[in-house]
């Protein structure tokens, strides 16, 4: 039997239209209606009109948030030789090669948001599927995580970059920041996230490419989020 949901939640429910709103009105509002006690994440999930059991309908890619995420990601690099010391010099929290790939082999060790391995290293590094892609952090040269060049890859992801993937039900999900942040660095991450994923639009996908979109928080409810301002794609 589903929980029934508690007082706070339904008073901040009562405060949301049934109706999509723009984002410079729906961060605002979401802002407004928030009751929980800690800095929650906000999200954004889009619907999108593909099939991702066929490839050519399949919908990835990652961009970089304006405003960050107001998390510091924490990125592990495996690599060999100098890029082992650009990778220290560049912030990166856990640097290795051999040693671990061992580590999460034999301890399942996933203490990190983000891996980075040069093409050298993904002979050892695709023994880890196992342990890494259920979690979505198997490195992958199309989302800029098998590269020689470490240093940007590092930089990208401290940055704010938000890798986003159609999931089997055809929904990309993606956070874009913190409650707290202001609503203009809200709506400006969301904007962003939003122009990718249309951007990302595959050419075999037919009809309306994005059916709806959804702005919450972590304990809120949802606001229908009104895509047609991004692109004439999105609702060709």
């Amino acid at each position: 039997m589903a929980q029934k949901p508690g007082k706070q939640y339904q008073s901040a429910a009562k405060q949301v239209e049934q109706r999509p709103y723009v984002l410079k009105d729906a961060v605002p509002l979401l802002q407004k209606i928030k009751f929980a006690k800690f800095d929650e994440t906000v999200e954004v999930h889009l619907r999108l009109g593909v099939d991702p059991k066929h490839a050519d309908q399949m919908v990835r890619g990652t961009v970089v948030m304006p405003n960050g995420l107001g998390k510091q990601k924490k990125v592990l690099v495996i690599a060999s030789g100098d890029k082992q010391r650009e990778a220290r010099e560049a912030g990166a929290d856990f640097v290795g090669g051999e040693d671990m790939v061992n580590k999460i082999q034999s301890e399942g060790w996933v203490d990190y948001d983000a891996v980075i391995a040069t093409p050298d290293m993904m002979r050892s590094v695709g023994k880890l599927g196992k342990v890494l892609g259920p979690r979505g952090l198997m490195p992958n040269p199309k989302t800029g995580t098998v590269t020689v060049d470490v240093v940007k890859a590092i930089n990208e992801i401290k940055a704010g970059k938000v890798e986003f993937r159609v999931d089997k039900t055809g929904i990309v999900h993606a956070p874009i920041g913190k409650i707290s942040f202001t609503s203009d660095k809200l709506v400006e991450n969301a904007s962003a996230l939003i122009s990718a994923v249309v951007k990302a639009k595959p050419p075999a996908a037919k009809g309306k490419y994005v059916k709806s979109a959804t702005l919450c928080s972590t304990m809120s409810p949802g606001l229908q989020i009104d895509v047609a301002e991004f692109s004439e794609k999105a609702t060709a």
